[in-house]
């Protein structure tokens, strides 16, 4: 197994040539290969692996080692990112990453898993472990401007702290125990399946009573419902434009999520699961690997 390369990063304003951190990212879809990208940038050692191999060895052309296996990939790392796609992928690619990660090393877990799953993820993790989900999309991912919701030990966060910086433009401390950030993080994804599901619904609802649909976006732009994520997802609407940022399929695995911890807390559920069922049939319809701005679709 290739090595560590041993480089530290130059040292600047109130950072230290010794903050260099040696990373491994597994999971290099969307958001993996982007926060991949965004280390690499800020001068850490980075090693990639992904289950699909193919979809890991672009990031070779940008500095980082591509590991063939999950063991190869995390010896000697001081962090360890997940960033998978649902519980299942976790545990299994964690079960093995814990047995080959060093005792000092930070497992920061970065999908959205939802509560439950965070307690089976954490069985793994123990006291290595970082509740981590992040919000944004493709963009932040690659731009290194994404907001990280995070929770578990003090201490932990500490050693990760370059990383995060990295990685996201700022970070939401959600409580020293894990579980927490996952928690917020369902709340967060909620308010933007609505928001976008909302969208596609004015807009649809303008052009079924003639008019525009882009004055819509007009109308509220710069008031006090002006939300700048409408007019993102609203004008991918108007343009056809279903390029995957964040896929439907994900939406109606999130959305599941926050219908199942509702239940368990007497929070109603009738709009979540309406909005469940909005993207679950625009994934039948065959959008479930595009945008989820695909839901506009479903809309006559």
């Amino acid at each position: 197994m290739a090595s560590w390369t041993g480089a530290r990063r130059p040292a600047g304003p109130g950072r230290a040539e010794e903050e260099t951190v040696r990373v491994a990212v597994l999971g290099t879809g969307t958001m993996g290969a982007g926060m991949a990208r965004s280390l690499l940038r800020a001068g850490h050692e980075v090693r990639v692996w992904n289950r699909t191999a193919g979809r890991a060895e672009p990031l070779a052309d940008d500095g980082a080692t591509v590991a063939p296996d999950v063991a190869a990939a995390v010896e000697g790392a001081d962090v360890v990112l997940t960033v998978l796609f649902d519980t299942d992928a976790v545990v299994a690619v964690g079960t093995e990453a814990v047995a080959a990660m060093g005792p000092d090393a930070v497992w920061l877990q970065c999908a959205t898993v939802g509560v439950e799953g965070i307690r089976r993820v954490q069985e793994v993790g123990g006291a290595q472990l970082l509740d981590a989900p992040v919000l944004g999309t493709r963009k932040p991912a690659e731009d290194g401007t994404l907001v990280v919701l995070l929770s578990g030990p003090e201490a932990l966060r500490e050693k990760a702290a370059p990383v995060l910086d990295a990685v996201g433009s700022r970070t939401v401390v959600a409580g020293d125990e894990v579980g927490a950030a996952s928690a917020l993080k369902l709340a967060c994804n909620a308010w933007v399946a609505l928001l976008t599901a909302g969208t596609a619904q004015s807009l649809a609802l303008a052009g079924a009573l003639g008019v525009d649909p882009a004055l819509f976006l007009e109308a509220i732009e710069g008031g006090p419902v002006s939300v700048p994520y409408a007019r993102l997802k609203g004008s991918m609407m108007l343009d056809g434009d279903l390029a995957p940022s964040f896929a439907v399929d994900g939406v109606v695995k999130d959305v599941g999520l926050m219908v199942d911890a509702a239940r368990t807390t007497g929070v109603p559920t009738e709009l979540l699961e309406a909005v469940r069922g909005l993207f679950a049939e625009a994934s039948r319809q065959g959008h479930g690997a595009d945008d989820m701005a695909a839901v506009r679709t479903v809309f006559p």
